[in-house]
């Protein structure tokens, strides 16, 4: 803090600061004298020596102060040092504005720039935090609706996978049954139909009936006919499957 500068630009903030350090030192000190004194009035106290031991006590005290002090001292005067160097140092250059350039004029039309620019700010970020909550909305309506598409969705597969799974075995019970039967009938019309052929051949192997290929030839068309209608009945059956 050396030189007319420096203390000029303190004197100028109205700021002492060898009066702040001496009144940190005597601070300590009274710290100091203060705590060694407790230690005495207790120490008589809880000892209860006589007039001579008190005396004894009392140097003994005294003479740990005096030590402390010592090194209470030596170790402010460094702290003192670096505060007066480092702390209260004023860089080179340092300018400090004059009081008379700072009118009232002046201070009130910066005072009323300060709060225009301060109101424009504030209305710029009212303006953005209603679009980003009218954002917000949009954005939370959007999702609200995707996500009752999406449980319309799953409910709709849900519904179509149970119902395949109900309706594949009864299909491929039904269609086997249904095959089932066809064979069924298209046995018995083959058995009653080799049954009529057989009675029919009879007669011809007998020799009673005239123009035997001609009858010969009816009985086959009419049985083929019959045949060709059942396996056609079957294959209907089959392609459906």
């Amino acid at each position: 803090m050396e030189g007319s500068e420096s203390e000029a630009v303190f004197d100028a903030c109205d700021l002492n600061p060898q009066r702040f350090i001496n009144e940190v030192l005597n601070t300590s000190d009274d710290l100091l004298d203060g705590a060694f004194q407790f230690c005495l009035q207790q120490a008589s106290i809880i000892t209860g020596y006589g007039e001579k031991q008190s005396d004894e006590l009392a140097k003994g005290v005294s003479y740990l102060r005096n030590m402390t002090q010592g090194i209470l001292d030596k170790r402010m005067n460094i702290w003192e040092k670096y505060c007066l160097r480092h702390c209260f140092s004023v860089p080179e250059g340092f300018l400090l504005q004059k009081t008379q350039d700072l009118s009232v004029e002046n201070l009130s039309l910066q005072e009323g720039g300060s709060e225009a620019e301060l109101d424009s700010q504030l209305s710029s970020l009212r303006e953005k935090l209603a679009a980003v909550r009218k954002e917000s909305s949009e954005l939370h309506r959007e999702i609200q609706a995707l996500e009752k598409q999406a449980s319309l969705n799953n409910s709709y597969d849900a519904s179509i996978a149970e119902a395949l799974q109900l309706y594949e075995p009864n299909s491929t019970h039904e269609m086997f049954q249904e095959v089932r039967k066809v064979a069924s009938v298209l046995q018995a019309k083959a058995e009653t139909m080799q049954i009529k052929r057989t009675k029919d051949m009879e007669p011809l192997i007998a020799g009673k009936i005239n123009s035997p290929s001609k009858r010969q030839h009816v009985f086959d068309n009419h049985d083929l006919t019959a045949s060709l209608d059942d396996i056609l009945g079957v294959i209907t059956v089959l392609k459906n499957m």
